[in-house]
């Protein structure tokens, strides 16, 4: 008697507990649905706002400074949005799952799913803080951008911009337009004013620059765009008759350059039109000692940023919303690439291999194949990947090609083979049979760079110090 008493009692307090748990989902999750309603209105508001400040020159600093503040209150929502959704979902299976299981929950269980409630509703909270603020700061900003010049574009502009498109960067992209076409020449002064633009390999500044460079304005101010290595910057004092007008000079740093050589070109630059400006771009923050205006300092994208290009580019025309355990795997990929201070290159080549199956097992495979081979090297040479190829010594990939190769950081010849990154990922069994030329990625906006490497299957002959024979060493990227 007693033990059937006891079996009512504890099927009543399961039940009653099970109860109370699906009401408080469903509270819950009310309650998610008005933040998600919220957030998805306050986004359209501010995307529409930044979007159009993308296509006004823009003269003020302040509302550089703010568009700046929006762009990034606008990713952090996009961030939150998509975790929000993705949790709704997990939180609807999991009570339909209690709902089949009367048994009492464990309370290690419910701890986690508090404490994860709880983190989930303090960053929703923030997020919406952050919107909401932007939102309301923002109507004085959109007065005064009312005024500010309109960007022409062609219809054929727009498809690029759509399509293959500059990420980010609103502000400093601002602060380009700025510089180049603002009138600040001192009355006697004929020195061409010059901008620094430093960071690292890979986050964008030579396509910052060329994106610019395109503007139909800029174009049109000066005469001519040169573009200079500054390897060689002392070549220039060989063609000073064939510079007229007023000139945009670009110039590449891979090394420091003596301060003698840098006074010489100066002067000689002196004796252009008056207008003339100087871009430098280079990974090293010494170089911005030359600078005549405070630089422009590039570093990688923020989380919130990667996370939101990352998820454009590989789901493509799919909507995020009906893969969402594909959202979580590339949030995964996100940390990882975020973790590493992943370049554009990086981003560009993993997603453009998702892109083409959109299957949790595929995108699994891609995101395991790339920490191994990280592991892989940081066990073998103690550094990550990325610092390898800065350095401009070989990685092993043999987890990504399944096959013991080695990544060079030069070219072997061009009858070679060749293979883009992106396949090699998707389908090893593209490998050739000898040593080729890896594609890792050409990009498809302006300068329209490529990023090659030599791939052999000899990684012996190369970590033992020695360089092949026949092949050129090739510069590291800037």
């Amino acid at each position: 008697m007693e033990a059937s008493i006891a079996a009512v009692t504890g099927e009543l307090v399961s039940r009653f507990i099970s109860f109370l748990m699906n009401k408080y989902h469903s509270l819950s999750h009310a309650q998610s649905k008005k933040v998600v309603d919220r957030l998805q209105h306050l986004l359209m508001r501010v995307s529409i706002v930044v979007e159009e400040a993308d296509g006004r020159y823009i003269t003020n600093s302040g509302m550089i400074l703010q568009l700046k503040m929006l762009s990034d209150a606008m990713y952090r929502g996009h961030r939150t949005l998509d975790t929000l959704r993705y949790q709704t979902l997990q939180d609807s299976a999991d009570s339909s799952s209690s709902s089949l299981h009367l048994s009492i929950p464990s309370k290690r269980s419910r701890t986690k799913t508090e404490n994860n409630d709880k983190a989930m509703c303090l960053e929703s909270e923030g997020a919406l803080e952050s919107l909401e603020i932007a939102v309301a700061n923002m109507v004085e900003f959109v007065v005064l951008l009312g005024g500010c010049e309109r960007m022409s574009r062609r219809p054929y502009d727009i498809y690029l911009y759509t399509n293959n498109f500059m990420f980010s960067r609103h502000a400093e992209k601002q602060k380009l337009l700025r510089f180049l076409l603002e009138h600040n020449d001192s009355p006697g002064d004929h020195a061409p004013a010059v901008l620094p633009i430093i960071g690292g390999g890979g986050v964008g500044k030579k396509t910052l620059v060329a994106h610019v460079c395109g503007d139909e304005q800029v174009r049109s101010r000066f005469s001519s765009i040169l573009h200079l290595n500054g390897d060689n910057l002392l070549a220039i004092l060989d063609h000073g008759r064939t510079m007229f007008g007023m000139m945009l000079v670009v110039i590449e740093f891979a090394s420091d350059v003596v301060d003698d050589d840098w006074e010489n070109f100066h002067s000689f630059l002196i004796r252009m039109s008056r207008g003339s400006k100087i871009i430098i771009i280079s990974k090293l923050k010494r170089l911005a000692r030359f600078g005549s205006v405070q630089p422009i300092f590039l570093s990688v994208l923020s989380y919130d940023e990667l996370r939101y290009l990352f998820k454009t580019l590989a789901f493509g025309s799919v909507d995020p919303a009906e893969h969402p355990q594909l959202v979580q795997i590339a949030d995964e990929f996100t940390w990882e690439l975020h973790s590493a201070r992943g370049s554009l290159v990086e981003i560009n080549v993993f997603a453009d291999a998702l892109r083409r199956n959109h299957h949790a097992q595929f995108w699994r495979c891609i995101l395991d194949k790339g920490m191994k081979m990280v592991k892989r090297n940081l066990s073998s040479y103690g550094l990550h990947p990325n610092k390898l190829i800065e350095q401009g010594r070989p990685v092993d990939i043999t987890d990504l090609a399944l096959h013991p190769l080695s990544l060079l950081p030069y070219t072997i010849k061009e009858e070679s083979p060749s293979v883009t990154l992106g396949d090699l990922l998707a389908d090893p069994s593209v490998r050739p049979q000898r040593d080729f030329t890896l594609i890792a990625w050409k990009s498809r906006i302006p300068p329209h760079r490529s990023y090659l490497h030599c791939v052999t299957s000899r990684a012996q002959d190369v970590h033992e110090g020695g360089a092949l024979p026949g092949r050129k060493r090739r510069g590291l990227q800037i």
